[in-house]
This record gives C-alpha cells, structure tokens and sequence, in this order.
C-alpha cells in the first residue's frame, strides 16, 4: 500500500523530518517565498497525484500561517492529491470561543469550518477545549486528538524526584490530574482570579502537603506565563522546592521564557508540539501513530 506522503507548511520542516522518522513516511519539498507585495508564492516540488497526503504544520504565529495553510491545502487537491490530512499538534485559534461582546468573532468556530472544508481529517495535540466539549463540537472532519499525559508523565518519573503536580488554574485540571494519575503521585489545583490581562491573584494549597515534595506546575499553553510565573512566585513565598513548570505548548508570547527564569522555575520544559529550546517531551511518536489510524480509516470509506 502506497506510504502516506507529508509535506510541511514553511517553518515545520524540521517537525516534518521528526515525524517522518517516526511513521517512515516519505517527503514531498515545497517550494516557498514572498512576492515585492507580500503574497505568498507556493509551488509543490513532487508527484501527489493520487497519494494520500498530510500536511505537517506548526501554527504559530497563526495569522502568519494559516493562509500558506490553506492555499497548500487546495493546491494538493488540485494536483491530483486524494485525501488531504492535517497534522497540526499546535492547534491556535481555539481561545475565542464565546461571543462575549456583541460582534466579536467566535474565531474557534470560524477557524473550524475553515480547516474542516480544506482538509479530510485533522490530528492534534490537547487543544484549548474550555467551552467546547470536544473537537467535535465544532470540526467536522475527522479527528484525532493525542494526549500529552504519558509523555509529560515518563518525563516527570524520571527527572523530576518525589513531584507534587500543581496546576495553575482551574482550566489545567484535566492535564494535572491525568498526569498525576499516570505517575501515582498527588496532585492539587490552584483557584484563580484575574484582575486584568496581566494580574492574577491565585490561592494556594495547604503547604503541608508539599513538605519533602518537588512541585511541578503543569499547563497546556505557555503563552505571556504571567499565570505561571505568579504560581512560582508564591510557592517559593511560602518555602517550597523551587518548581519545575512544563507546558504542553511553547508559545512562549514575548518575555515569557525570561519572566518565568526571573520568578525563580527550576526548569521550564514543553512537549515538542511547537519548536523551542525548552522541548524536552516527545510527543511525535504518538502523533504519528494517530495519523495512521486516520489514514486507514479513510482508505477504508467508499469515494
């Protein structure tokens, strides 16, 4: 049976290779550049005629990727491509997704329908489900969501000595308890309150039962990490091991790697779901296992 063939977005090559190694899947080049006016030129440098095709991009910074996305999404079938997958483990646009003042844009819904219309499935890395249930709510193609736990669990297990995990806020319960779970260990979740973009006030466990333990804060998205800087700042306050913070993905928007080393982490690593020098977590094999399984499933479906 023909090897699915995958083609990486501009800046996700290296992502691409890692998962290529993993499936040992073959390589399509794309050929890539700006236009004097900003367009975009791109020009597929293989044959996909006929091929089950998946696209590999790591979306961020999104508004910079998603239109190269989509296009490249509509070249492959124009080419004679016969599915076209999406392995994005960074999946962005998914903050928004309520209309919380009246004419704001509930981009979660509008990014869905757009990647649901240009792709034939989708697979992911724990994406920022709040108010949405699942995946499904609001894309229609078929999906595949990798969690992250066993990996961030394997690397707490061997690196970090007797972990306490801590989630920062009420929105990482699912990640913390399902890492805690894995390891055996206990587990505990701050409460929150934001005053503001950039304040937060967050209220701490009984540090009793921190006593003899490393705490780990544990976070799906490490973007401005004022949240997490904060919890760093106020566990050391009250006399605790200097943390380790992980985060599923490595947005890591402005100072935010700085901000956490200054509030006193003792280390800060991420899954390898977006490219940055605190990937520590592999999660590609995972990923590409997923992929598989979509593939088939397709192949499976009458044209």
């Amino acid at each position: 049976m023909t090897p699915l063939l995958l083609i990486a977005l501009p800046g996700s090559e290296a992502c691409a290779d890692h998962l290529a190694e993993r499936m040992h899947a073959p390589r399509c080049a794309l050929e890539s550049r700006r236009f004097p006016d900003g367009e975009t030129y791109l020009r597929v440098l293989g044959d996909v005629q006929g091929r089950d095709v998946a696209v590999v991009a790591q979306l961020h910074p999104p508004d910079e990727q998603v239109p190269s996305l989509l296009f490249l999404a509509d070249a492959l079938r124009d080419l004679g491509a016969v599915r076209v997958g999406l392995v994005a483990p960074y999946l962005p646009y998914m903050r928004q997704d309520k209309r919380f003042k009246p004419g704001e844009a509930v981009t979660s819904v509008s990014f869905a329908r757009l990647v649901s219309a240009a792709f034939d499935w989708l697979v992911t890395v724990d994406p920022h489900l709040h108010r949405h249930a699942s995946l499904s709510e609001i894309y229609t193609l078929a999906s595949e969501v990798v969690p992250s736990a066993p990996a961030v669990a394997a690397w707490v297990q061997t690196q970090v000595k007797h972990p306490h995990i801590i989630g920062p806020d009420e929105e990482s319960a699912q990640w913390v308890s399902e890492v805690a779970s894995f390891i055996g260990c206990p587990h505990t979740v701050l409460r929150k309150e934001r005053h503001g973009d950039r304040e937060v006030v967050l209220t701490l466990p009984d540090m009793a039962a921190l006593q003899g333990h490393t705490p780990v804060l544990v976070d799906d998205i490490i973007s401005s990490a004022h949240t997490l800087a904060e919890a760093v700042r106020a566990l050391l306050a009250q006399g605790s091991a200097p943390p380790v913070c992980v985060g599923v993905h490595a947005v890591f928007a402005g100072d935010a790697a700085a901000l956490l080393r200054a509030a006193g982490a003792a280390r800060v690593v991420t899954c390898n779901t977006l490219a940055h020098a605190s990937n520590a977590i592999d999660v590609m094999g995972a990923v590409g296992e997923a992929a598989k399984v979509l593939v088939e499933a397709a192949r499976l479906r009458p044209a």
